[in-house]
C-alpha cells in the first residue's frame, strides 16, 4: 500500500471513454473497507490452511526450495492467518457503523484499536469516524499558510500528517523510510491539480467569479491557486457549520493525548495533534475532481451543495467515474443505475456501484442501524450561497470549473 490507494482517482467524459488517472485526487473508485472485508473473509475460511494454499501456489507455477517450503507450511501461512484474524477483531468497529463504500474510510478508529482503546466501552458518538478521502495537491502553499490538516483541523504540521498516514498503512518507527517519504512530500509541495478538461462558459463564469468573491472567498480562498482569505484554514464551530458531527466526535481528547505520546525517542514522534470543535475551511483547488462533497461525502455534486439539505439528493450512487459536466461531480443519480447498482449507461459493465443513503433513521441499537454519519445537512444559509437564485448558483459552479 502507498499514497495512491487513497489519493489517486479516475474520471471519464462518457461511458465509452477511457478513464484518465489523476494523481493527488481522492480515490473515488476504491472500496478500502470492501477490500479489508474480503481479506478477513479469506482468513476466516477453513480452506485457508498451509496444504491448500501451497497446492494453489504450485498450481500456478510457484516453485520453492526445502527451506522455503518448510517456512511456508509451518510458519508463514499459519502466522498470516492468525494475524489477519487478529486484525479482523481489531476492526470490529466497522460492523457498528454504516458501510464506508467507495472513496471513504474511517481514519481514527483504527488508531484507537492500535492503542488498545476498549471499543465496547466507548461512547456511541465516538464509534463513527467515516470521511471522504481528501485531495493532496499544492501542499507547499498550505504549509506556507500553516493551514490545519485533516477535516477537523487537528494538526497543522504537514510532516506529522504524512507520517500519521504512513503509520495508518502499516509503517512503524523502526521501518518507516523518512528519506523516501520526504521525496513524496517534496513532490507534493508544488504538485498542482489538473485543469478542467471540458468546455467552460466564460461569460457565465465571469458572473460566478463576482458571486464567489462575495460568498465563498473569505473561507475558501480567492481562487484555486490563491488561498488568501480571512477565514481560510480556520476551524468553524460545529454548531455554525451544521454538518454531520460524527467524524468530529470520533476524534477525542484522549486519542490526541495518546497520539502525542507515541513513538517516544524517534524523530517521527507526534506533538501537534489536538482536539478541535468543528471542521476546517479548506481551499478549493481542483474542486471539480473532489466529489462527492462535505467531509463525509454526502453531497454528490457542487451544484447540489449550493442547495439546501432538503433539496440535496437523499440517495445517490458512489464509485462511478463518468463526469457530470453540468453539476460538477460524477454521475450519481439513482435513475442512472438499476436496483443492484449497475450503470444503465453501461449494460456490459458488471460492476455494482455503492448506494449511498444520507437519511438517518430513528431507533436502532447501533449507529449502523440508524445510518448515522451519512447526513447531508449543513453548509446552508445566505453565507453559504444556498439562498441564491438558480442562475446565480449555476454561475458559481461554472467559475469553480477554473479551479
Amino acid at each position: 500500500m502507498n499514497c495512491a490507494i487513497c489519493h489517486a482517482g479516475s474520471a471519464r467524459e462518457t461511458p465509452q471513454s477511457t478513464p484518465v488517472i489523476y494523481a493527488g485526487m481522492p480515490s473515488n473508485t476504491v472500496d478500502l473497507e470492501g477490500f479489508e472485508r474480503f481479506i478477513f473473509a479469506c482468513a476466516s475460511d477453513q480452506r485457508f490452511n498451509a496444504p491448500r494454499v501451497m497446492a494453489e501456489i504450485e498450481a500456478i507455477g510457484g516453485r520453492y526450495d526445502f527451506i522455503n517450503r518448510f517456512l511456508l507450511r509451518f510458519y508463514a501461512i499459519p502466522f498470516m492467518r492468525e494475524r489477519l484474524l487478529m486484525l479482523k477483531s481489531h476492526f470490529r468497529f466497522a460492523e457498528w457503523e454504516p458501510d464506508a463504500g467507495t472513496g471513504r474510510t474511517d481514519t481514527f478508529n483504527p488508531a484507537k484499536t492500535l492503542l488498545e482503546f476498549p471499543l465496547e466501552k466507548l461512547e456511541t458518538r465516538e464509534l463513527v469516524g467515516l470521511c471522504d478521502f481528501p485531495s493532496i495537491w499544492m501542499q507547499g502553499l498550505r504549509k506556507q499558510k500553516n493551514l490545519h490538516a485533516h477535516w477537523d483541523g487537528n494538526n497543522s504540521l504537514m510532516e506529522e500528517r504524512n507520517k500519521s498516514a504512513s503509520f495508518g498503512t502499516g509503517a512503524f518507527p523502526p521501518t518507516i523510510d523518512l528519506k523516501q517519504l520526504a521525496r513524496v512530500e517534496q513532490w507534493l509541495l508544488t504538485k498542482e491539480p489538473p485543469k478542467y478538461p471540458f468546455p467552460i462558459d466564460t461569460q457565465l463564469g465571469t458572473q460566478g467569479e463576482k458571486l464567489y468573491a462575495q460568498y465563498c472567498a473569505n473561507c475558501h480562498g480567492r481562487n484555486g491557486r490563491d488561498f488568501s482569505g480571512e477565514y481560510v484554514g480556520d476551524v468553524v464551530p460545529i454548531d455554525k457549520i451544521g454538518t454531520d458531527r460524527h467524524r468530529l466526535d470520533s476524534y477525542t481528547e484522549e486519542l490526541a493525548v495518546a497520539q502525542n505520546n507515541l513513538y517516544a525517542g524517534y524523530p517521527c514522534r507526534f506533538s501537534h495533534f489536538r482536539k478541535t470543535f468543528g471542521y476546517a475551511n479548506l481551499p478549493l483547488d481542483g474542486i471539480w475532481l473532489r466529489a462527492p462533497y462535505l467531509h463525509n461525502g454526502s453531497v454528490p455534486t457542487v451544484r447540489d451543495l449550493l442547495n439546501s439539505s432538503a433539496e440535496r439528493p437523499p440517495v445517490f450512487y458512489r464509485g462511478y467515474d463518468v463526469f457530470d459536466q453540468v453539476k460538477v461531480g460524477f454521475v450519481s443519480d439513482v435513475t442512472r443505475f438499476d436496483d443492484e447498482g449497475r450503470s444503465k449507461d453501461e449494460p456490459e459493465n458488471p460492476r455494482k456501484y455503492f448506494r449511498f443513503d444520507t437519511q438517518v433513521k430513528p431507533g436502532g441499537a447501533t449507529p449502523r442501524d440508524r445510518n448515522e454519519g451519512n447526513s447531508n445537512a449543513g453548509h446552508e444559509g445566505w453565507e453559504y450561497g444556498t439562498m441564491l437564485s438558480d442562475q446565480e448558483k449555476d454561475a458559481i459552479v461554472e467559475y469553480l470549473k477554473t479551479f
